[in-house]
């Protein structure tokens, strides 16, 4: 019998460009707001509305969008011109219409495992901007399922791996992030695949798990060999 049945992954800074999109718009607020803060502590405090505010609206655009706004009111002490708030939201719909860019060796990845696995992509963020974004990146066909959900915990990797053929220890996650697709994943006892990008969130940090359930590779051209391996 196979060892690995099923493998997800990630979307967002694993098959395609996202954390570039939003280094760009903290600059831009950087920018905006140079006249009544300095970048390190507007990155601070920016980060501290974004944590805060997780919560109530969740990953992607327009929590981030809605915590730059927030954090530009109270650095401003309520004087933030109308004019800024409203280049902000123009800076988030920006975000919200850029094209999609995939990663090198993104499509090749997901093609080199579709015929013998059953493939899962599983995502955060706001829900019509990942359908628009997954639309876009002319890979949806080749997935068996689409979860997009508001977090991704243990809880979440033992509710969808769960309820397939050979459970959470015949699935696999790849992803970008240690805390989010790495590390619970393996806490159910399935396998997690790391693939490093070059830019990553400051609230996705985590250390790296020691289990031999867990592989990081350069980037996503070694899966297939990788996946081949464990069989």
């Amino acid at each position: 019998m196979k060892k690995l049945r099923t493998i997800a992954f990630d979307a967002d800074d694993t098959l395609w460009h996202n954390e570039r999109f939003f280094h760009f718009t903290q600059q831009r607020f950087a920018e905006l707001l140079g006249d009544f803060a300095e970048p390190d502590h507007l990155d601070a405090r920016l980060l501290a509305a974004e944590k805060r505010n997780i919560g109530h609206y969740g990953f992607g655009v327009k929590g981030f969008t809605l915590s730059m706004i927030e954090t530009a009111i109270e650095v401003t002490d309520g004087r933030v011109p109308a004019t800024v708030i409203a280049q902000l939201l123009e800076a988030g719909r920006d975000m919200l219409d850029h094209p999609l860019e995939l990663l090198p060796h993104a499509q090749e990845a997901v093609e080199g495992v579709v015929d013998d696995h059953h493939l899962l992509l599983i995502t955060k963020g706001d829900l019509l901007h990942q359908e628009r974004k997954l639309a876009q990146s002319g890979l949806g066909d080749l997935f068996d399922g689409v979860e997009i959900v508001s977090d991704k915990q243990p809880q979440t990797y033992q509710r969808i791996f769960g309820d397939l053929p050979g459970g959470t220890q015949a699935s696999m996650m790849v992803g970008n992030s240690m805390k989010s697709d790495v590390r619970p994943a393996i806490d159910v006892g399935s396998w997690g695949v790391f693939v490093p990008h070059d830019l990553a969130w400051d609230l996705e940090h985590a250390e790296a798990p020691e289990s031999e359930r867990y592989h990081a590779i350069a980037d996503l051209s070694e899966l297939s060999d990788l996946v081949a391996k464990i069989g």
